[in-house]
């Protein structure tokens, strides 16, 4: 691949994770109604900040994933852009277990499943593009949290 800047690739891959987002978001029905309704740890934000912060997230997501496209073509970056998509299907999974179906428990483990991939996916970007990978770092730190509040939530509401 040449080093010559193209918009449609950028775009596209700015608008993947977006999507994918947004995916998750429909299936997951009234988020906000079932946050308010949920016992929250004295950590977990106010419901709008996850709207505030999940599109910069995938905003970053989609630069990385656009950096790493550009990268030669090779095993190694068809095995990143591999745990990129598969990340992402964990993602769009996640609002819809925890929210709509209310499996608290399945989807802190899914959530757990997603981080793992995700740590793996990272690595994988910084082998391959540095900055691509240090964009992904504030989504690892991100889900971590996000597992925390999950766990909370379910020992809250369940008694996990």
């Amino acid at each position: 691949m040449s080093g010559s800047f193209r918009l449609k690739p950028l775009l596209i891959a700015l608008v993947i994770p977006q999507a994918a987002g947004l995916a998750g978001s429909l299936l997951a029905g009234d988020m906000s109604a079932v946050y308010a309704a949920l016992d929250k740890p004295s950590f977990a934000p106010p419901g709008w900040l996850f709207g505030a912060v999940w599109p910069v997230l995938y905003l970053l997501l989609g630069i990385a994933s656009w950096l790493v496209w550009r990268t030669p073509e090779n095993v190694a970056r068809t095995r990143a852009l591999t745990f990129y998509a598969v990340q992402l299907v964990l993602n769009l999974l996640w609002p819809p277990l925890f929210f709509r179906l209310g499996l608290l428990r399945l989807a802190f483990w899914e959530l757990c499943a997603l981080l793992v991939l995700t740590i793996v996916m990272t690595a994988c970007f910084l082998s391959l593009h540095r900055i691509a990978g240090l964009l992904v770092v504030p989504y690892c730190v991100w889900l971590v949290y996000a597992a925390a509040i999950n766990r909370a939530v379910a020992a809250l509401n369940t008694g996990f």
